[in-house]
């Protein structure tokens, strides 16, 4: 929100993807007690305010689960939900990642493991996948696979304390449940967040945060990250700060890109 607020003001036009509000920690807190010039205000006000004040500056606020980010031509899109956003640069303040991983699922992802029903959902089509249901909207997508001519095997939240291995050499065979294994030909995990480097490939992590310099700028040319993604302390102010500057390198660096393309 502190970025999409500095972002405007130097007049870009800006989108904010993020899930419900209600799935953030801060969102949690009862108590928020050293955010300057609010001494006692719970996680949902202060969230709530940052919220408005972003709309209000003229951000576009998107609701959805962030599935996919490739770099084409200059350009970033942005795949939530069934929606695309294109955009000329990113800002990634994705918070600490919480869930692991499954066994396979960093080798085989994009070789049969997907975050994404709506871009490689066809790609399945007459063919057996295997749905991993870990967020309350999840079994939207695994019926949107069904009706799109996919065999789909789904399990549900119970799956989180139970032991999951998703298997395959060049390609995804099959998925071990407890001992039971099932064949198929691809996976998609629906899960409330995803990893950054697993968004975006080739996003430089390290101790699982992002590798951002002090205004922002990761490994990959316009793309930014402030916050607890980039690392501790995980404390509001801090991230609040990070975003400003995140929004100003953007900023600086669509600016420059349009003045190489006018040269060109």
């Amino acid at each position: 929100m502190s970025a999409a607020i500095t972002a405007r003001q130097r007049g870009l036009v800006v989108a904010i993807i993020t899930n419900d509000r209600r799935f953030s920690g801060l969102y949690k807190a009862p108590e928020v007690r050293n955010y300057p010039g609010f001494p006692e205000i719970s996680g949902a006000e202060l969230l709530n305010e940052l919220t408005a004040h972003a709309l209000d500056a003229g951000a576009e606020l998107h609701i959805g689960r962030v599935s996919v980010i490739t770099a084409s031509g200059g350009m970033f899109y942005v795949g939530y939900g069934n929606e695309i956003l294109e955009s000329k640069s990113l800002v990634l303040s994705v918070g600490v990642m919480q869930s692991s991983m499954f066994r396979g699922e960093e080798k085989l992802l994009g070789r049969g493991v997907s975050y994404c029903t709506t871009c490689d959902g066809m790609l399945f089509r007459g063919k057996r996948v295997c749905v991993f249901c870990l967020t309350p909207e999840a079994g939207a997508e695994a019926e949107y696979l069904t009706s799109i001519g996919c065999d789909v095997v789904r399990f549900g939240f119970d799956v989180k304390n139970r032991d999951i291995s998703i298997n395959g050499d060049e390609r995804v065979s099959s998925v071990t449940v407890d001992g039971v294994e099932t064949d198929c030909d691809g996976v998609f995990i629906i899960r409330k967040t995803i990893a950054p480097n697993l968004l975006l490939q080739g996003l430089s992590m390290q101790s699982g945060h992002i590798v951002a310099n002090n205004m922002g700028e990761t490994n990959i040319a316009g793309v930014f990250a402030a916050g607890d993604c980039i690392g501790p302390p995980y404390q509001i102010a801090k991230a609040t700060g990070e975003g400003q500057k995140a929004a100003l390198a953007a900023d600086e660096y669509i600016n420059r890109k349009s003045e190489e393309n006018e040269r060109n």
